[in-house]
């Protein structure tokens, strides 16, 4: 019976995310149709080439996406693993079906280039960010960039921004330099939304203070926050001094908080942050502040 429900949860949860990738697309979708190609602006990666491709050769939108992101998927299966294919195929084919059902929708926003670059990006990135954030992709240039950093000395990131510049070349040819950079802009404002829907408004941060004040340090913390910290018994190189250099994780929104706390108790301090990707497990959560 406990099994029994538990694959009945894990199919329901596998349903949702997939709906999730859909919706990604679909959204997606509407910012190419009815915000940046109706203005002469592209998108980058797979989906950019597939837009230059549409303009020059009169092909649907929604046939190059499929297939031009075909040997992608295949990378993927390879190189991250079958779920994550299966999700990115689904979310790809909701962007190439949205592309067309899309085609012949008004824009929404005509000839203020700054209102189409930050409303275009804001609207692919968060239906990119929707899917990446429940296991799929809509483009497949950003697997590439992972198999290529494994080959060459370079970053991931760097990769990424290399074979995007190469795309926007391309996109300078269709619709022109103005257009590419208007493209570049609009695919920097996505990846910043992307990396928001991905870790949510409320990311975390990492504080490692060293102070003369640990122990009020910590009780403040506790008491104006409601977070718990852990200490490490640290020795300083040159003094051979021992300090308690305290650690907490916060949420990015109590950032300014903290560290009004650290001015308050010991401006002179020594403190590093960290972002944080995810937190699972222990005991992170917030106490009730009195």
């Amino acid at each position: 019976m406990v099994a029994n429900t538990h694959r009945k949860s894990s199919k329901s949860w596998m349903l949702l995310r997939a709906l999730m990738v859909v919706i990604g697309g679909f959204v997606t979708a509407y910012g190419l149709e009815a915000v940046l190609i109706p203005n002469s602006v592209s998108d980058g990666g797979v989906t950019g080439l597939s837009i230059v491709g549409s303009q020059l050769f009169g092909l649907p939108l929604g046939v190059l996406i499929g297939l031009l992101n075909i040997p992608f998927v295949f990378l993927g299966y390879k190189q991250i693993g079958k779920s994550f294919a299966i999700f990115s195929v689904v979310g790809i084919i909701s962007l190439a079906v949205g592309t067309s059902l899309m085609h012949h929708i008004p824009a929404i926003i005509e000839g203020d280039t700054l209102l189409v670059t930050v409303v275009g990006g804001i609207i692919i990135g968060f239906g990119m960010g929707l899917a990446l954030r429940n296991g799929g992709a809509l483009d497949g240039i950003d697997m590439l960039a992972v198999l290529l950093s494994r080959k060459l000395p370079f970053g991931t990131s760097d990769l990424i921004l290399f074979l995007n510049l190469f795309v926007f070349i391309i996109v300078s040819s269709v619709f022109g330099l103005q257009g590419a950079i208007l493209s570049g802009i609009a695919y920097f404002i996505a990846s910043k939304v992307i990396h928001i829907v991905e870790e949510g408004l409320s990311g975390s941060k990492t504080f490692k203070i060293i102070t003369n004040e640990p122990e009020l340090m910590v009780e403040t913390i506790r008491d104006r926050l409601g977070r718990s910290a852990t200490y490490n018994i640290v020795r300083g190189a040159y003094s051979n001094e021992e300090f308690k250099e305290i650690t907490c994780v916060i949420n990015r929104l109590e950032e300014s908080k903290m560290k009004e706390i650290i001015r308050e108790i010991d401006p002179g301090s020594f403190v590093t942050v960290y972002d944080v990707a995810e937190v699972r497990g222990g005991n992170f959560k917030k106490n009730d502040i009195h």
